[in-house]
């Protein structure tokens, strides 16, 4: 509407526009040229005039129109939305009636549920009468027994618990014994078969050493040419070396003392060039000495390069491989170091293998797991911690330092490479033949087991047999029931593993001893 009126109001103002001229130009203009200029004024005027008010016109017909269709589209929303409210008018009326139903049905329901209630006092009090009346009769029956019985209803109450608990205890420990060998067999099945193919797959020669080399020679002359004049050939070899040398009555030999493997090593070796050149004087024996050691070295070297080679060892540490070589001539309980440490490493791998670990790291650390046992000075630190140091020292890994460490204990463990190098380094000197052990240490073990199962009641024998793999214990049948002797056996198991150290396992067996005696007269 404000552009008509703003079309309208145009058109007005160019008629008055027209007007003010022609009017001013008939005042002021008195020729023809005025004049005609007044006619085409008023004919523009005109023009002008019939143009606006046709746009105007086709303005207010188009604004109309628009107009028309928003009041029919209000018209429309307005219809549907007095629809819908009365749709909810009607939804309303509905759910009010039902909600004034369902109020009538709650206040029957209620009626009834308050009669119910009533009617179940009434029955409560008429059985809580009649409960008072059983435990009045209850207790009356109760002091009847009890007079009868002698004993308290307290006391029989105890007695049954306590029978109750003892026939529950034997079961658990008969349960739990079933239970114990049934994992046992399934574990020791599994264990074996892992421990035995490992072993089988590993196939080593068990070298025995001790702290004394015998040097054999053609005859006795050679003895009086060791010792030299007033003995300066056999003190100056015994400096040299560091040995001693033994000569003796003994025929055709020279025993050479000593508890270093690589000097007794040496020394032979030099006594052997010595005797084979035949000149043997201070100076001769310090030359050959020194030349003997620089040998021995490289043998030391080359041995332990080709045990890295043949174990496919790569990366170890020149120190660490000099160590390696040098185990060849260490023994430990009878069983040369070497051959142990290779044994070891290739049990490592294999178990590693099997137990889906990495071989190589678990291979290196067999390898290197008793270099703490040759180092080149006297220490007093454990040689397991000596080896971690040593390790750790030439750059190996932690889990490595760590399974070299704690193979025996000396530090806690904290990788699977470590549980792994403490139990093949247990196989290797545990199998049959591997190591020497002293005859006291033995009889002292064996004692020590029969002593452990005599300390319980009612045990009146026992007897370590199998070279101490194997403990029988007999027992008293009138102080032990066979349910006993299960759980004794136990007991003697456990205390075995917490107070003793043995190698491989000790089976304990108790017999439960019956004796019937009669004469004949």
């Amino acid at each position: 509407m404000g552009d008509i009126i703003l079309y309208v109001a145009i058109a007005l103002f160019s008629v008055a526009l027209g007007g003010f001229l022609a009017y001013f130009l008939k005042i002021n203009l008195t020729d023809k040229k005025a004049k005609q200029m007044l006619i085409n004024a008023e004919s523009e005027a005109e023009v002008i005039k019939k143009e606006k008010m046709l746009q105007a016109k086709e303005k207010y017909l188009q604004l109309k129109a628009e107009f028309e269709e928003q009041t029919n589209e209000k018209s429309i929303r307005l219809a549907s939305i007095d629809a819908k409210q009365k749709q909810r008018e009607l939804a309303l009326n509905q759910r009010r009636e039902e909600l004034i139903k369902k109020q009538k049905e709650i206040e029957q329901k209620t009626k009834e549920v308050d009669a119910i209630k009533s009617n179940l006092t009434v029955q409560l009090e008429v059985v809580e009468k009649k409960n008072l009346d059983l435990e009045a009769t209850r207790k009356e029956q109760v002091e009847k027994l009890e007079a009868l019985a002698g004993i308290s209803g307290v006391e029989a109450k105890q007695q049954l618990v306590d029978s109750l608990k003892e026939e529950a205890k034997i079961e658990a420990q008969s349960y739990i014994n079933d239970i114990i060998e049934e994992s046992k067999i399934n574990a020791t099945k599994e264990a074996k078969r892992i421990v035995l193919t490992t072993i089988q797959r590993v196939g080593t020669e068990a070298a025995v050493e001790n702290s004394v080399t015998v040097f054999h020679i053609d005859n006795d002359e050679i003895k009086g040419r060791i010792i030299g004049r007033e003995g300066r050939n056999i003190r100056a070899l015994e400096a040299a070396t560091g040995i001693e040398i033994i000569v003796d009555d003994t025929p055709e030999a020279i025993v050479l003392s000593g508890f270093d493997p690589v000097r007794r090593e040496i020394a032979r070796l030099a006594l052997h060039q010595l005797v084979t050149d035949g000149r043997i004087h201070p100076a001769r024996i310090e030359e050959i000495v020194a030349k003997t050691k620089k040998q021995i070295e490289e043998e030391i070297l080359e041995v332990g390069k080709r045990t890295c080679i043949d174990l496919g060892i790569h990366g170890l540490h020149p120190e660490l491989i000099r160590m390696v070589g040098k185990m060849k001539y260490r023994s430990s309980y009878g069983q040369n170091l070497l051959q142990h440490s290779r044994e070891t490493a290739n049990l490592c791998a294999i178990m590693a293998a099997e137990l889906g670990l990495n071989a190589k790291i678990a291979k290196r650390a067999g390898l290197l797991h008793d270099i703490g046992k040759v180092p080149d000075e006297e220490t007093e630190i454990p040689h397991a911690l000596y080896g971690a140091k040593l390790a750790e020292k030439f750059k190996e890994k932690p889990e490595v330092c760590n399974a070299i460490g704690a193979h025996h204990d000396e530090i806690e463990m904290n990788n699977l490479l470590a549980p792994i190098v403490q139990v093949c380094d247990a196989i290797s000197g545990a199998r049959p033949g591997a190591r020497r052990e002293v005859a006291e240490n033995y009889i002292k073990r064996l004692k020590e087991l029969e002593a452990l199962a005599l300390s319980y009641p009612g045990v009146s024998k026992s007897y370590a047999i199998q070279a101490g793999r194997e403990l029988r214990v007999i027992v008293g049948s009138d102080k032990v029931s066979d349910k006993e002797a299960e759980t004794l056996s136990n007991n003697i198991a456990k205390k075995i593993q917490t107070e003793m150290t043995y190698p491989g396992q000790v089976k304990i067996t108790v017999i439960r001893e019956k004796r019937s005696v009669a004469y004949a007269k």
